[in-house]
């Protein structure tokens, strides 16, 4: 191959974006009321949690239906699992990029308001944008669970509605630690991708973010679902628990001693908000003082190799 040859190949190469660490988002982040982009990004995320509760909520409501008709048929943990990652890969590819931005960090495609919340932990979304998000994710879930309960109504109220439970035999924290740990695994992932350094990189493969996006979601499930039925968005945990709205769902949202209403979701939402919480905080708080190094820039101690040093 002639010098010529390899110029050419080399100019017709895919120019990779320039690496830079984007400023920290505002604290509050009020002049973002006046502008389309974030009522855009919230149309979006409403839209997505509804069709993730609508796919997954009725995948759960048919494996169980199918199984209770007749053992070792249906899809499976397996094909639950398969349910929820795959659509939220499939969510996160067609509105991660909804207001021009990078993926999955304010243009939305979070679909999780422990997601956002690590966000806004790690100083990539403004607290007006973040508490935005986290309501019109919580109301898509409940519209997409409501779509299943109209669907399958008769299925969803015999089957528990697709609303996480403690399962038999774990305690309270085992639960809990199970919600935090996989949530950490899922928003620590989400980070991950959606580095700058990363994604620059990686520019010309756009699959390439919300793929272990997804997979982290499927391989929670297949951890968590045996457990708590995987938790991991408490919006999801959310919507199928108000529109079951029995007390076996409610529980371990809320420590209550009576029959249980619609209103008890203004309760604190115990395991399946706590623990999404603390999982998202605490990968939000990892990535950004252990991965990209800042605690030692701070303290002073950070020296990055070069000639000189060596």
């Amino acid at each position: 191959m002639s010098k010529d040859d390899l110029t050419v190949e080399t100019a017709e190469a895919p120019a990779k974006a320039p690496y830079s660490d984007p400023p920290p988002a505002p604290l509050l982040g009020t002049s973002e009321l006046g502008k389309w982009s974030l009522y855009r990004a919230l149309i979006a995320e409403f839209m997505a949690t509804l069709i993730f509760l609508y796919v997954s909520v009725a995948t759960v409501i048919g494996y169980k239906s199918q199984s209770t008709g007749q053992a070792c048929t249906g899809v499976g943990f397996l094909g639950v699992a398969w349910a929820f990652g795959a659509t939220i890969f499939v969510l996160v590819y067609c509105i991660g990029g909804v207001s021009g931005t990078s993926i999955c960090v304010s243009a939305g495609g979070h679909i999780n308001p422990a997601v956002t919340f690590g966000l806004f932990i790690g100083r990539k979304l403004s607290l007006v944008r973040t508490v935005l998000y986290i309501v019109a994710q919580c109301l898509g879930a409940i519209c997409g669970a409501g779509i299943v309960k109209g669907i399958m109504k008769h299925p969803y109220n015999s089957l528990g509605g697709g609303a996480n439970t403690v399962a038999e035999g774990y305690s309270i924290g085992g639960a809990l630690a199970a919600e935090i740990v996989g949530t950490f695994i899922l928003v620590h992932t989400v980070f991950s991708a959606t580095d700058p350094k990363r994604t620059a990189r990686d520019s010309f493969i756009p699959v390439l973010v919300p793929l272990p996006i997804g997979f982290a979601v499927f391989i929670v499930h297949l951890a968590t679902i045996p457990i708590t039925g995987t938790g991991i968005n408490p919006a999801r945990s959310l919507g199928a628990a108000v529109l079951y709205n029995q007390h076996e769902a409610w529980k371990d949202h809320v420590r209550i001693n009576r029959a249980p209403t619609m209103f008890d979701f203004v309760y604190t939402q115990w395991i399946f908000w706590v623990g999404p919480l603390i999982g998202a905080f605490v990968a939000a708080v990892y990535h950004k003082l252990v991965l990209r190094g800042e605690a030692a820039k701070a303290l002073g101690s950070f020296r990055g190799t070069s000639a000189s040093t060596v």
